[in-house]
């Protein structure tokens, strides 16, 4: 986490299909985290808490503004809300993201990311 912290910070202000209204999400934005820890590789596999999986392309931080949020509304993400890690996309700024295919990939309560 404090690597994390210790990386520029990025705000996404969205509603969610999964929150009742809009709420502004900071965390670095994942493209910053991938440069950061030196990864190469063409997709991650991240997994929750509650072991839910996902695959994520790489291109995805690359081509939009995702982030991995760390705080909601100025706060540090409890389990209950989302947290403590919740790869989130901007859904507001593009709707063309608002579909299953991404919102499958918007995992919260991430406990692992693996870069393959």
């Amino acid at each position: 986490r404090a690597m994390l912290a210790a990386l520029p910070q990025h705000t996404i202000t969205t509603d969610t299909p999964w929150i009742d209204s809009p709420a502004d999400y900071r965390g670095p934005l994942l493209r910053t985290v991938l440069k950061a820890v030196g990864a190469a590789g063409d997709e991650l596999r991240i997994k929750a808490l509650d072991d839910y999986e996902a695959i994520v392309p790489v291109s995805d931080g690359r081509d939009h503004d995702v982030i991995l949020a760390m705080e909601k509304d100025g706060r540090p993400m409890s389990v209950r809300e989302h947290g403590p890690l919740f790869l989130l996309y901007p859904f507001d700024d593009k709707p063309e993201l608002k579909n299953q295919i991404v919102y499958h990939r918007s995992v919260w309560r991430i406990v692992e990311i693996e870069v393959r």
